[in-house]
């Protein structure tokens, strides 16, 4: 017998990625059965589309929802992406690399970075990098599928996408209706509640009404349900995060794209450079603080290669989190639950996990507090793991060539980045909590970019022999960097595999089209 109680319709309320990718999740989990889903959205209502990077997990979601990947990368304009290079964090005319995947390979019992650190005491010059299959692939501008490649010195390798916003939530559009999902076009103009608080009941512009037992708000920075008819509430975390302000705009490519993502740091904040295959997608993001609007277009006007063909758009946030991302018979998926800089490119990671963490805690007509309270610890510790990542690239800066950086060297720093850096320091001991999204890789990346080394390693090390250490790191090193310069450039393997139509650049793709 089924539970009478169980959820009969899940209404979504805005479209754009966060909209259709957890209608795309919810049409593949309940595949017909279970419950009706139906998708407001409006086409006068345009989305911000910033986001263009994504993370290894992205991948995983494009297998799980039994989508051909060569299609999707051909269908979103996509090119690939190993890792993001950071230029001028640290110091001016400095960079450092963000791996996908692994930086070499565990020696015995010791992980590699500990054997690694061992040598650089030793004397030792040897790049972090130089042993990052992801780092030498882009820095070549070379690319392979390492799954392809297994049992060569780029297996350990990882990697993700730089997509069309837009395309994408397009092509995931016509995957969720084909799977049952029901398209409503329409503007809320009202919400009505229930005696429960609970929201029983949306008015379109039109006057036409729809009634669902649960509601996922992906109505953007305007939080229309989670915030405005619930009043669920937000933990301001800019005194973490100066940055409040983005420009973003479109060139046309000037070669071919690179495997990577570049954020430059800038006087007030950094720019990004996304390359997809026939287009590059640019932004500035910086503080209002130390920067006006027209400056900081004019910088980034001035800097991107290309001609223009989009944009700029300045979209304004606010860095935080929903106190209350599921409250009562709402859920906030996307920019509705919070915004953090897009510097590690985590925003669309964010909406698939919120999606991953409801079906975990999927809850009846009653929505269980205990349900709600489990998936907020879960979520808001997702999104505090995430701030700290993004707040190291800042605190550790040498940088005090202007005010901006000055206050990012000088700022406090949350207690639980404090303490993972602290342990760090003692002998590259890393914290690693339940589920995280960021492993040791990226942590380990980071703090060396940012110029943060241990004191020391971890004592198991010294039961390798030296001199074997310290050959097999040159042989890996060289294997590697032969292995790489061997394999086809990225627009190679673009041209083989999943090469994209050229499109009209100056006609842009809209989410409900």
């Amino acid at each position: 017998m089924n539970n009478p109680d169980a959820l009969r319709k899940v209404c979504i309320v805005g479209g754009g990625t966060a909209g259709w990718i957890a209608a795309a999740v919810m049409a593949h989990h309940m595949k017909g059965r279970l419950f009706e889903i139906e998708l407001v959205e409006s086409d006068d209502i345009g989305t911000i589309g910033v986001g263009e990077s994504t993370i290894p997990p992205f991948m995983e979601l494009i297998a799980k929802l039994d989508i051909d990947e060569q299609d999707f990368v051909r269908q979103v304009q996509a090119s690939f992406k190993l890792g993001i290079e950071f230029k001028d964090w640290f110091r001016k005319d400095e960079s450092y690399f963000h791996p996908f995947g692994d930086v070499g390979q565990r020696v015995e019992l010791s992980d590699f970075y500990q054997c690694w650190r061992k040598a650089t005491l030793a004397g030792h010059d040897f790049p972090l990098q130089d042993f990052a299959p992801a780092t030498v692939m882009a820095h070549a501008g070379r690319f392979m599928l390492p799954f392809k490649a297994r049992n060569t010195p780029i297996a350990g390798a990882s990697y993700a996408l730089h997509v069309d916003a837009k395309r994408v939530a397009q092509f995931l559009r016509g995957h969720a209706e084909a799977r049952g999902v029901k398209r409503t076009e329409g503007i809320v103009t009202d919400v009505a509640l229930d005696a429960r608080g609970f929201v029983s009941t949306l008015t379109l512009k039109d006057g036409r009404t729809i009634d669902a037992d649960f509601f996922i708000d992906c109505s953007g920075f305007r939080a229309l349900l989670i915030e405005k008819a619930l009043g669920s509430g937000y933990t301001d975390w800019s005194n973490y995060l100066f940055c409040d302000r983005a420009i973003a705009a479109q060139t046309e490519n000037v070669g071919p794209p690179r495997p990577y993502t570049l954020a430059e740091a800038q006087d007030a904040g950094w720019r990004w450079r996304i390359p997809l295959q026939h287009r590059t997608g640019n932004g500035h993001v910086y503080s209002s603080e130390f920067m006006s609007d027209e400056e900081a277009t004019r910088i980034l006007l001035e800097k991107v290669e290309g001609e223009v063909v989009a944009g700029p758009m300045v979209v304004p946030f606010r860095t935080g989190v929903r106190e209350r991302i599921w409250y009562r018979n709402v859920l906030a998926i996307g920019l509705s639950s919070g915004f953090i800089e897009p510097l590690e490119s985590t925003a669309i990671h964010l909406i698939y996990r919120g999606m991953d963490f409801f079906f975990r805690f999927l809850p009846d007509r009653h929505c269980d507090p205990a349900l709600a309270d489990e998936y907020n610890r879960r979520m808001v510790a997702d999104y505090t793991e995430i701030r700290d990542f993004i707040v190291l690239h800042y605190c550790t800066t040498a940088r005090d060539d202007t005010p901006f950086w000055r206050k990012c060297r000088d700022m406090d720093w949350p207690d639980s980045l404090k303490e993972r850096v602290e342990l760090f320091r003692s002998n590259g001991t890393l914290r690693e909590g339940l589920d995280e999204l960021f492993r040791s890789v990226s942590w380990f990346s980071v703090l060396e970019g940012m110029g943060i080394r241990p004191r020391t390693y971890h004592p198991l090390v010294d039961r390798i022999d030296e001199a074997m250490l310290y050959a097999g790191l040159d042989k890996a090193r060289e294997q590697l960097a032969g292995f790489v310069r061997q394999l086809p450039t990225q627009q190679q393997f673009i041209d083989a595999h999943c090469r994209a139509e050229k499109v009209d650049l100056a006609r842009p793709v809209m989410a409900g089209a």
